[in-house]
């Protein structure tokens, strides 16, 4: 491993749907669009706001970490790395065990725990962020060889996965007696909402939301500097748990939707 110091689609069911929130009280709805890391750069990515990390490079390639996982989800082919680095030091400076349960991503910060479900079997895993990879063209994560045991991942050697992100990164505060101890946050619980569109013209980001007000409750553009240009996305409704915003999801996707949760 690597040691680096829309569109939009409103349906004929959208009344149906209307109906359904009714039914059960909530009133969300929308479309998704996932934390994608930023694109692989042949040169080094422009001068970011206070906050990022520093961007690094591996085999000509640039990549520049993102400061936060909050809404990330991210679907691809994952791999596994063992013995070859056990007992070296990880990208965050601890020491590999193959035999552990961690992982390694391109962008996610250290130390953000993710659970990782293999798409070919139905298992899945919650695993620490630990390390920088995978390089192979067309992975997404690499795992432990003890995670890529439990998920079935070891003797077909990659697997199509989905990775959402469940807590940032621990961070320290203030203990009782002085000193510091550390937490974790959980993303389990919080504000979700729906994207259901991104565009460079804000103007038809407006001309979007302007429709979706008279259907949907929580409808508002959140405007979003992607590295590669600004883009206003256009988000509605609100769940308050991630396994309630996941159902709404599916839900929406049954209606026709092109769906994606975010996290706020």
């Amino acid at each position: 491993m690597f040691n680096p110091g829309f569109s939009f689609k409103l349906t004929k069911f959208a009344a149906v749907w209307v109906a359904v929130c009714f039914i059960f009280g909530m009133a969300l709805s929308g479309c998704r669009s996932v934390s994608t890391p930023p694109p692989e750069r042949a040169e080094p990515p422009p001068a970011r706001a206070p906050g990022y990390p520093k961007p690094y490079r591996v085999n000509g390639v640039w990549y520049q970490p993102i400061p936060d996982a909050y809404g990330f989800k991210q679907r691809g082919t994952a791999s596994w790395y063992g013995r070859k680095f056990h007992g070296r030091k990880t990208s965050n400076g601890e020491t590999y065990n193959m035999y552990g349960v961690s992982a390694a991503h391109k962008t996610l910060p250290f130390g953000t725990m993710v659970r990782v479900t293999n798409l070919r079997n139905g298992r899945r895993l919650d695993i620490r962020i630990n390390d920088r990879g995978p390089f192979a063209k067309g992975r997404i994560i690499d795992l432990s060889y003890g995670a890529a045991k439990k998920l079935g991942v070891v003797g077909p050697g990659t697997a199509p996965v989905e990775i959402v992100a469940l807590a940032a990164p621990t961070r320290s505060v203030a203990a009782r007696g002085g000193g510091r101890r550390f937490e974790k946050v959980d993303l389990t619980r919080g504000n979700f909402t729906f994207q259901v569109g991104a565009f460079q013209d804000r103007t038809n980001a407006q001309r979007l939301a302007a429709k979706l007000k008279k259907l949907y409750t929580n409808v508002h553009i959140a405007s979003f500097d992607r590295g590669d240009g600004l883009y206003h996305r256009v988000r509605v409704g609100r769940a308050h748990r991630l396994d309630e915003a996941e159902a709404y999801e599916r839900t929406l996707m049954r209606q026709g939707y092109d769906v994606f949760i975010v996290a706020e």
